[in-house]
């Protein structure tokens, strides 16, 4: 069974190949992914990767984390599922009612 692990603080010169030579180490690695801005292509400070067992995954965290990889040091935990996030307006305009329904906002009329 795969366990996805987060590695975080990465340097934007990280390559896949890096992070397979480092995990190769501790265990077999399944995939790797290193997270990209989506329209520039650059990457970001993070990577996806997917050991082939918890004990492996489990293992990688115990010994990398904490290590230092290109001067960073790494942060790895078990990847948690993504969080769902509204589509369009972002958060804040979810919680604010209309106007027509909010509470104690009306406007003092002009004599």
């Amino acid at each position: 069974m795969v366990t996805k692990l987060f590695v975080g603080n990465l340097s934007r010169t990280t390559t896949e190949e890096d992070l397979s030579e480092l995990f190769s180490r501790v265990g077999t690695v399944a995939s790797i992914e290193v997270v990209t801005v989506p329209d520039s292509n650059m990457p970001r400070h993070f990577a996806f990767i997917d050991m082939s067992s918890p004990y492996e995954a489990e293992r990688a965290i115990r010994l990398l984390n904490g290590s230092h990889l290109q001067g960073r040091p790494l942060k790895i935990n078990i990847a948690r599922p993504r969080e769902r996030r509204p589509s369009s307006g972002g958060w804040y305009t979810d919680q604010i009612p209309p106007k027509n329904e909010r509470k104690g906002t009306s406007r003092r009329k002009s004599a």
